[in-house]
């Protein structure tokens, strides 16, 4: 018989056996609703599981949690005008990575429902046998309340994923524009150095040629000018690679800004994104551990059927018997010390996470701390410096001590101009690690 032709007879079948068919679904709807389900104990033994195992609830939790999490790039300051625009010009693939995993738990929430799909059997040498069957579950052990759990801890990750993304994201047009900004700032002390060394470097020509000085001091300080015009040349170089690599990220030019921002101190901050993520991903080994208990135990499925010809017929089917497997004991045991092991893995997460954070801010305090002193070995240099001069114009100190002095105090300013940016690119990491450069209202 033409398959078309099959289908038609059975749907004619179907309608002649309805009874049979709503005393199924009567008694499927009766066994397994999420709000009233007996699937069997979850696994025990680790904290949250219950939780875990409860599918959408521990997913919205998480999420929320990632919503309520603020920037704290302050509004109206370079990192926020650069952060919106990375934003903007995101094309990542995390965010449909996201709406898959929603599509699929919102499939497995469905899975309490009896399933109906036809069943085409070879009946003899001569021809198929098809038939329309509903199936329910009645003992499942619990396997479809871990199908939700696995798809809700599937949205979590997806979602931490969908975070940690824009967070690196924006960190990485942060970084660029971190950069350039230092290098703009050491390329101002470089050209302040230039002219004055040029200026030095006219008066000991004047004074080889007045016959006061040798050409072995003009050589010097010409050295000195020309390694400052190449640090110069050098830090124009950083400045445009940086400019064009946010350029790159952005997909346009960012636009003339100057200046960063200073971000508050984060050490008591919410944990951090890599520590959801385990926490996420732990929740899902949880639930496959659970797919993996359901299916070695017993179970009973209800089934309703009416073929081609109207007969109709039900019955019940044992299935899971792996448990008479003789090593169903020992992976019994090994799947319910699962959770042990992802609760350890949580630990350590959170233990790596906060080492992490602890360094990050210990390089700060120290960067700090340098700033302070280089201010005021800056300050002592810059009197030295001003001393040195009034010395030169009584004839006091030669012209090359005056330079030396100089370069000094302008070498100190690179190094001094440097911390900032190197604090600020410190803090900008910490925000990153903790989910704290995007609002989590934008996920």
């Amino acid at each position: 018989m033409p398959v078309r032709k099959c289908f038609d007879a059975m749907a004619d079948a179907a309608l002649r056996a309805a009874p049979a068919f709503a005393l199924a679904a009567l008694l499927a709807g009766c066994m397994d609703q999420p709000s009233r389900m007996n699937t069997g104990a979850p696994l025990s033994g680790a904290v949250g599981t219950e939780e875990v195992m409860a599918g959408s609830s521990a997913a919205s939790s998480l999420i929320r949690d990632l919503q309520s999490r603020n920037s704290v790039l302050p509004d109206g300051g370079p990192f926020a005008v650069i952060a919106d625009q990375v934003l903007a010009a995101s094309k990542g693939a995390a965010a449909a990575e996201l709406r898959v995993a929603q599509l699929k738990a919102e499939a497995q929430s469905k899975n309490w429902l009896p399933q109906l799909g036809p069943s085409v059997s070879l009946s003899s040498l001569s021809g198929l046998a098809a038939s329309l069957a509903l199936t329910q579950p009645l003992l499942d052990n619990g396997r479809r309340k871990a199908e939700r759990a696995f798809a809700a801890a599937d949205v979590d990750v997806a979602a931490v994923g969908l975070s940690m993304a824009m967070n690196q994201r924006v960190y990485e047009g942060l970084s660029y524009y971190i950069s350039a900004q230092r290098a703009h700032a050491q390329a101002a002390v470089s050209r302040r150095a230039a002219e004055k060394l040029a200026q030095f470097e006219g008066l000991m020509r004047a004074r080889v040629d007045g016959g006061l000085s040798d050409m072995s001091e003009q050589q010097v300080i010409s050295q000195r000018y020309a390694e400052v015009q190449a640090q110069l040349a050098a830090d124009a170089q950083a400045a445009s690679t940086a400019e064009a690599q946010l350029a790159a990220l952005l997909g346009a030019p960012a636009g003339d800004m100057r200046g960063i921002d200073t971000l508050r101190d984060m050490r008591q901050g919410p944990p951090a994104l890599s520590v959801l993520r385990k926490q996420g991903e732990g929740a899902r080994v949880l639930a496959q551990a659970q797919l993996s208990k359901s299916d070695m135990l017993p179970g009973v499925t209800a089934s309703a059927s009416v073929a081609q010809d109207g007969t109709t017929g039900t019955g019940l089917r044992l299935t899971g018997l792996g448990i008479l497997n003789p090593g169903a004991g020992d992976t019994l045991r090994a799947l319910r010390e699962t959770a042990t092991v992802v609760q350890r893995q949580n630990a350590e997460a959170a233990e790596a996470a906060q080492r992490r954070l602890v360094a990050l801010a210990g390089e700060i305090d120290t960067l700090s701390s340098r700033t302070a002193q280089g201010a005021h070995v800056l300050a002592q240099t810059e009197a030295n410096l001003e001393l040195f001069t009034e010395q030169y114009r009584l004839g006091r100190r030669s012209l090359l001590e005056l330079v030396g002095q100089y370069d000094a105090f302008a070498q100190l300013q690179r190094d001094q101009e440097a911390l900032r940016f190197e604090i600020a690119l410190r803090s900008v990491e910490i925000a990153r690690d903790l989910g704290l450069l995007v609002d989590g209202e934008r996920l």
